[in-house]
């Protein structure tokens, strides 16, 4: 079931709320860090549009990367516009938020795996 596209996109996406998640909670560590600059992922779909390409393999010995590997996740400075005086641009309510949404996305993305699951049993009895 590995080589299945579904299965394969829901467990990419899991790995890039991961990656978001530990961004959100490094952003509000630093909340009280002086000149620290909030950082985020872009968004997954716009991720995806720009790997297109992939790599072969053209030998079955050969190891092939994993996605993150190839082009690992590309912070991006969150909008600067709620600095403080100190220069630090982490809005903590805001973050919350960002957190809900990962949470929010994450289990979306579990449901899915589990019913995609579940379809392939069903296919098989």
């Amino acid at each position: 079931m590995a080589d299945v596209y579904l299965f394969k996109l829901a467990s990419q996406r899991t790995g890039y709320l991961s990656d978001r998640q530990t961004l959100i909670a490094q952003n509000v560590a630093s909340a009280n860090t002086p000149g620290y600059k909030a950082v985020d992922l872009k968004p997954f779909d716009a991720a995806l549009r720009e790997t297109a390409l992939s790599m072969t393999v053209t030998n079955p010995a050969h190891l092939t990367p994993t996605a993150q590997e190839v082009d690992p996740p590309q912070t991006s400075e969150a909008d600067a516009a709620n600095a403080t005086v100190s220069g630090n641009s982490v809005d903590v309510e805001g973050e919350m938020v960002k957190l809900g949404e990962v949470n929010r996305d994450f289990t979306e993305a579990t449901n899915l795996k589990k019913i995609f699951h579940q379809m392939f049993m069903q296919a098989l009895k």
